[in-house]
């Protein structure tokens, strides 16, 4: 059957399962992970929180799994994902399992793994945490009652379709959203900047863990892959501090536990803007091109 453009997959019984990895082939204590998207040239940016996120695997004796994060159909390139991982290897990297080199915990790639998803989803609807939302982002933006949350959030969702029920929308695409507990202070350790604690519905408010062109949005996808693959600790970078306590909640809905964090201190262009894909200049690629090298640009 569908359900709001999801096409529900058959075999319950191994969707009940599917989310937690199996304990006995975690033969290491530390497992961490590279998440690159394909949706542009890798850059300097993402290669110094990366190479963090390998050293502190080093230092732990642990594992580092590469994981494909091409799940938005609508952004990524298929020629990107060998650039991808070849720029990674270029600068130095060395992960133990990836979607080129396989693993205990294949497919790496998140395209393939839609099934961890809706098992998910289905567990998520089945605890009542989430409701059909039929707001656009216009209809979120021009809602008076809606509070602005940090600059690169956005507004915080008002609220307006929580007492939806899925029956009542005929005709009409939906997205799922998670019903934050308002109120509530969501505080984590991190093992960069220390304690942090984010209030529900102040900070952010509920948000879209599938969308209404059928694809699971990033921050279930996320906590179900790092679950799934048995991941310990999440290193990544520091605007996604806000982003790991919307995790925890979904964390805490899917019975799971959350891995550590280490957030790590954004790489700046010269206007003091985060860099991004956009920053051809300072892509692994191009760097490449002009002749520098993997060990000065890991002094950088």
């Amino acid at each position: 059957m569908e359900n709001g453009g999801l096409k529900m997959e058959s075999d319950a019984q191994q969707r009940s399962s599917i989310l937690h990895p199996p304990s006995s082939i975690l033969a290491s204590s530390y497992r961490g992970r590279l998440a690159p998207s394909p949706t542009g040239l890798l850059h300097l940016g993402h290669a110094r929180t990366f190479w963090v996120a390998q050293e502190r695997a080093r230092a732990n004796g642990g594992i580092l799994v590469l994981r494909n994060e091409d799940i938005d159909s609508t952004r990524f390139k298929l020629e990107f994902v060998p650039q991808m991982i070849e720029d990674l290897r270029w600068f130095g990297f060395e992960w133990q399992e990836g979607p080129d080199c396989g693993g205990d915990f294949e497919p790496y790639s998140q395209s393939e793994r839609r099934s961890f998803y809706v098992a998910a989803l289905e567990k998520l609807r089945a605890g009542g945490f989430v409701y059909p939302c039929t707001c656009s982002r216009k209809d979120i933006r021009d809602a008076a009652s809606a509070p602005n949350a940090g600059d690169d959030e956005g507004p915080i969702y008002p609220g307006t379709c929580r007492s939806n029920r899925q029956s009542d929308i005929v005709n009409r695409k939906f997205s799922w959203r998670f019903r934050v507990p308002d109120g509530e202070t969501i505080s984590f350790t991190d093992g960069n900047f220390g304690a942090q604690q984010f209030v529900a519905g102040k900070d952010f408010g509920d948000f879209v863990v599938w969308r209404h062109d059928d694809v699971p949005a990033y921050q279930l996808a996320c906590v179900v892959d790092d679950a799934a693959m048995g991941i310990t600790e999440v290193v990544r970078g520091a605007d996604l501090l806000m982003s790991t306590a919307r995790q925890i909640l979904l964390y805490r809905a899917l019975g799971l536990t959350p891995p550590a964090f280490y957030h790590c201190a954004l790489m700046l262009d010269e206007k003091g803007k985060r860099l991004a894909k956009r920053h051809d200049a300072l892509s692994l690629r191009t760097l490449r091109e002009r002749g520098e090298t993997p060990e000065r640009l890991r002094r950088i």
